[in-house]
């Protein structure tokens, strides 16, 4: 049974019923009606708010309105609730088009927006490099000039050599080489097979992980860090080169790049940092060598010493002098100091490029690999092929001379490494890698008693035993160059995953 207001005869929202004459009222109306005449509307007898008395019901049903009571009164009401349903739906869809057409204008700017900020990089890069380029042109006119004696100028590769070919290796360079090898040699008696009581033990040496990672020295663009070096008297600051064309420094302490060496025209495949002075060294496909001022951050010194990609560095121990290697089949020995070209020397027999270079600790001799799977000693002073080393297959990628002089690390693209003792000139240790193992770089500790490998991942051995002792594979690309931290304390990697890692305890 529905309760009906007596005043409108409609089901009320909120019933009340009057004590007066017992009806039931719509609150709304009847307040208002009390408002008023101050009276109960059915019998006219006093009445006032406080007096009504609330019906507690649930939700009331109304009853259909007259309109809804047949079938075409339904039927219409139905038709006119369609027609606003389809008008609303047609206006969603007008608003949706033009939506569309705001964002596909929209993005449209962003792309053009994309496109003049990717012209105006460009440019301001090639202007950058055109900079870095003509600064170093700049300061080289009064190092590369000719003496009086020599009316030839310094000019491109084939000038140039012709001058050193003039200068050659005179007594006074074959002295102090000799003289410095004499105090080298002199030194290492000294200290014997005694291990430096700092070194980090094997034990330790095992339980390194990777403690720091950088990926920001290089730009993204040209994704790949091609070389790395540390300075041997600090080995917290580390010397990279590019496949970006960039050779950077950087500082581990401070986690912070100290210079952006720019010039080379094309990829720095080898770097070298100078034990004792603010000065680096850079090589590239691009055929020269650059020297460069770590506190100007400018080039100070360009060595045209091939006509073809050069392929290995090397510092002489005396700090004056460099060797490279390079495609053209030459390597060759320069001043550094000059930038000329000392001498220039290649295998006529071989007639094959060669693929990397590294100086013997002493100095008088030194090593290259070619790029057909041989390994070359050579001495210095007589510029004399004095011993080869077969058994290799496939280009030589990676040489590295011990500490103490006796042995030879080798690595080529057959994923082998081979150990060849000095004294006796023979293989004496071949440790065969993991199928396609790709070798990058080699190194020794500075005591000589680890040995690292670098290429598909990194690889610790201790020498004598060489049992490895440490790998690594945190790189997700080919892992090109690896270094040890002052006493082994610390690890470092390069790789073409573009990151700068730090190993340590």
């Amino acid at each position: 049974m529905s309760l009906v207001c007596a005043i409108s005869n409609e089901v009320p929202e909120h019933p009340c019923v009057s004590p007066v004459s017992n009806q039931v009222f719509e609150r709304r109306l009847i307040e208002k009606y009390i408002a008023e005449n101050g009276a109960d509307p059915i019998n006219g007898q006093p009445l006032s708010e406080e007096q009504l008395i609330d019906i507690k019901v649930s939700h009331p049903i109304r009853p259909k309105a007259p309109s809804a009571t047949s079938i075409p009164a339904i039927l219409k009401s139905l038709q006119d609730e369609w027609d606003a349903v389809m008008l609303h739906s047609f206006t969603l869809r007008q608003q949706l088009q033009t939506t569309r057409q705001e964002l596909s204008h929209a993005l449209y700017q962003h792309d053009a927006a994309c496109r003049v900020i990717a012209r105006l990089t460009k440019e301001v890069t090639a202007a950058r490099e055109a900079l870095a380029t003509l600064k170093p042109q700049a300061g080289l006119v009064a190092p590369q000039a000719t003496p009086a004696s020599q009316p030839a100028a310094v000019g491109a590769g084939g000038e140039a050599m012709e001058i050193s070919e003039q200068v050659g290796m005179t007594p006074e360079i074959i002295q102090k080489l000799q003289d410095k090898a004499t105090v080298l040699t002199t030194e290492r008696k000294k200290r014997g097979k005694t291990v430096p009581e700092e070194l980090v033990r094997a034990e330790d040496l095992s339980k390194y992980r990777q403690v720091a990672s950088h990926a920001g020295l290089h730009s993204a663009s040209i994704p790949g860090i091609l070389s790395l070096d540390l300075c041997p008297t600090d080995t917290n600051k580390v010397l990279t080169g590019g496949a970006d064309k960039n050779v950077v420094v950087f500082d581990r302490r401070e986690e912070q790049i100290v210079a952006t060496l720019k010039g080379h025209t094309k990829k720095v495949s080898s770097v070298i940092y100078h034990p004792a002075q603010s000065v680096v060294v850079s090589a590239s496909p691009d055929s020269t060598i650059r020297v460069w001022s770590v506190t100007g951050g400018n080039c100070v010194q360009v060595i045209r010493a091939h006509e073809a990609s050069v392929t290995g560095l090397s510092l002489h121990a005396t700090g004056d002098y460099l060797l490279s290697s390079s495609e053209d089949q030459y390597w060759a020995f320069s001043d550094i100091q000059t930038g000329r070209v000392l001498t220039k020397v290649t295998d006529e027999t071989a007639g094959c490029a060669l693929t990397c270079a590294q100086f013997h600790p002493d100095g008088l001799i030194f090593g290259t690999g070619t790029a057909d799977s041989q390994i070359k000693i050579w001495d210095l002073k007589e510029r004399t092929n004095v011993a080869n080393f077969p058994g290799h297959s496939g280009p030589v990628t990676a040489i590295a001379f011990s500490e103490n002089g006796y042995y030879l690390a080798t690595g080529a693209q057959d994923s082998s490494l081979k150990l060849w003792d000095l004294r006796k000139l023979k293989n004496f240790k071949t440790i065969t890698l993991d199928n396609n193992y790709e070798v990058k770089s080699l190194v020794f500790d500075q005591s000589g008693t680890y040995l690292a490998v670098g290429g598909s991942d990194i690889r610790v051995y201790i020498c004598k035993q060489w049992s490895e002792v440490l790998n690594f594979s945190d790189h997700s690309g080919l892992v090109t160059g690896v270094a040890f931290g002052e006493h082994a304390q610390f690890l470092a990697s390069t790789g073409m995953d573009r990151s700068l890692k730090f190993y340590s305890l």
